[in-house]
């Protein structure tokens, strides 16, 4: 793994409606990158990966000051 990703021991949770990739492989996808897959936003979540008609997640995220490039 590259010790410059910012993903690396990161949480992340995706809200929305996937377009290009299941669940399943987003999830695969972040434990390659080396960060944590979550399914609930909390004061631990690193980043939120946003898709189509995100919904309560981003709402969270926003209230807990939850920012990131994703």
């Amino acid at each position: 793994m590259n010790p410059d990703n910012p993903f690396i021991g990161k949480s992340i949770a995706v809200t929305g409606k996937l377009e290009l990739f299941t669940r399943d492989g987003t999830k695969a996808r972040l434990l390659e990158l080396g960060a944590k897959p979550v399914s609930k936003v909390s004061r631990r979540t690193g980043y939120l990966i946003l898709e189509a008609r995100p919904g309560s997640k981003l709402v969270k995220a926003l209230a807990l000051g939850i920012t990131g490039p994703v």
